[in-house]
């Protein structure tokens, strides 16, 4: 299993709609693609000064599936958008259990 996990700040203009949409896309991408075995989205809910505003944890069954994912055109849109409204993205990709 691959566990796939990113970050967003955004920008201090993005607007409340603006994440919202956001969110509600990457919330789409599993109906869409496939061999995804886990998916979860959401805001953070702490606001320190260290968090970030928007996590995903997603769970892959192999990097294959994962590069899949990665190349799919409907998640290349909702990545560029995230690129537009953040000042910032982190993520990390590990084998998991």
């Amino acid at each position: 299993m691959i566990t796939h996990i990113v970050c967003w700040k955004y920008k201090p203009e993005t607007s409340f709609e603006q994440r919202a949409d956001h969110i509600a896309r990457l919330l789409a991408l599993p109906d869409v693609i496939p061999d995804i075995e886990s998916f979860n989205v959401g805001s953070d809910v702490l606001q320190l000064e260290r968090s970030f505003d928007t996590g995903l944890v997603a769970v892959y069954p192999d990097l294959a599936a994962l590069d899949a994912y990665t190349i799919h055109p409907a998640h290349q849109e909702v990545a560029a958008l995230g690129k537009q409204i953040a000042e910032k993205v982190v993520s990390v990709d590990f084998e998991s259990a």
